[in-house]
């Protein structure tokens, strides 16, 4: 049988380095898995409670709304306008996704169709290169580095395209390079957008994840963004509520009716305790990504300030909840594939091979900050064995 639409795509590498974690863990080794960005603290008590005394009512188990019961809508309003200082409108500017993933790739659903262009970073979260692909749309891929001035390999990677891409996709703090940008960043490429009628999706699902006091900004926070811009804002780490698939896009009133109208399509809204429980968390604990945020700061200066001091030098990073480490110039000819794979094998700790984050990521591995401090050490110290060339 023939696939069309998955036949192009590549192997998940990632898969590589979850086969040697468990096949190492099946034979009794102690892998400490710092790969998969998967959060491991508790959702807020409040949401569990909230989600048990919802589940339990048959009211809530028949079909909800797709685009989110009104009450949660106007929740995340609230939390813009307390967060960002942005009012937005919970009935035309707010709508509930199936967790940012989903939510992301029917927006491309929307935005785009066969013989399309967008811009993406590169490299970049696996999904933003992906979701325009399954589309139908060409992906011309912008090089994110710390050093290079972004936003004019943007404008110069955009009057190069042809044909002009139609979406440009962010998302910053970024996964996986940790790079961070300020509000005159935003402004910039708002005001390239407005010019040149452009819609600016920007993933925000590292929102609350900014340290040593650096405040990741909404790009809805400049002055007419709304013309052109949406943001995916999402619980899964703020409100460490990973496996609930409780996010939203926001922003532009005409692409907020659009996205809706395809999920009246394909969907039926969250379930109906899940999206309760979210609005009173919401509501609630809403000072809960302040202590997520302590969390993973912790754990990046334990992580970083180990592996400095082994001699594998990497840069703190100043939000994400990752670690985008060059490959130790030793090793750097073995590829972030099968240096990974070597880590799993000799070090027993498991990252993620840069290079699954498109090819602009070879050179890199990126590791997720999913362990506590003792966890984190133990993975230094076997790191520290193996790795004999630092």
């Amino acid at each position: 049988m023939e696939f069309r639409r998955i036949t192009s795509l590549p192997p998940y590498v990632f898969t590589i380095i979850d086969s040697l974690k468990v096949q190492a863990r099946r034979a009794g080794e102690d892998v400490i898995d710092l790969g998969f960005g998967n959060p491991d603290l508790p959702s807020p008590e409040v949401a569990v409670a909230k989600l048990c005394e919802a589940a339990r009512n048959p009211r809530n188990h028949r079909y909800s709304a797709s685009r989110g019961i009104p009450k949660l809508r106007a929740a995340v309003a609230d939390l813009y306008r307390r967060r960002f200082g942005v009012d937005l409108d919970p009935e035309t500017e707010v709508i509930n996704t199936i967790g940012a993933k989903e939510g992301f790739s029917h927006l491309m659903w929307v935005l785009l169709q066969p013989g399309d262009a967008v811009l993406v970073p590169s490299p970049s979260y696996p999904i933003h290169l992906y979701a325009p692909l399954f589309a139908g749309a060409e992906v011309r891929e912008m090089p994110l580095g710390t050093d290079a001035d972004f936003f004019e390999t943007l404008r110069e990677r955009f009057e190069y395209s042809w044909p002009r891409p139609r979406v440009i996709v962010l998302s910053f703090p970024h996964n996986p390079t940790t790079t961070c940008v300020d509000l005159d960043f935003f402004a910039k490429v708002v005001d390239f957008a407005r010019e040149r009628e452009v819609v600016v999706v920007h993933d925000f699902a590292y929102a609350d994840l900014g340290f040593d006091g650096y405040e990741p900004p909404s790009i809805l926070q400049v002055e007419g963004a709304r013309e052109v811009a949406v943001e995916l804002y999402s619980m899964t780490k703020s409100f460490s509520m990973a496996g609930w698939r409780v996010a939203f896009m926001v922003g532009n009133a005409e692409v907020v009716a659009a996205l809706a109208k395809l999920k009246s399509y394909l969907d039926y809204g969250t379930f109906q305790p899940v999206q309760i429980a979210a609005t009173v968390t919401l509501n609630e604990a809403a000072e809960h990504p302040k202590a997520v945020r302590e969390v993973y700061q912790s754990r990046r200066d334990t992580l970083c300030a180990g592996l400095n001091r082994i001699g594998w030098e990497v840069e703190p990073p100043a939000g994400t909840m990752f670690v985008w480490a060059p490959i130790p110039e030793a090793y750097r000819e073995m590829g972030s594939v099968d240096f990974a794979s070597m880590l799993v094998r000799e070090a027993r700790v498991a990252v993620s091979p840069g290079v699954g984050f498109g090819p602009g990521g070879e050179g890199h591995v990126r590791f997720a900050l999913i362990e506590n401090e003792q966890r984190t050490n133990q993975a230094v110290r076997n790191l520290r064995r193996a790795l004999d060339r630092l």
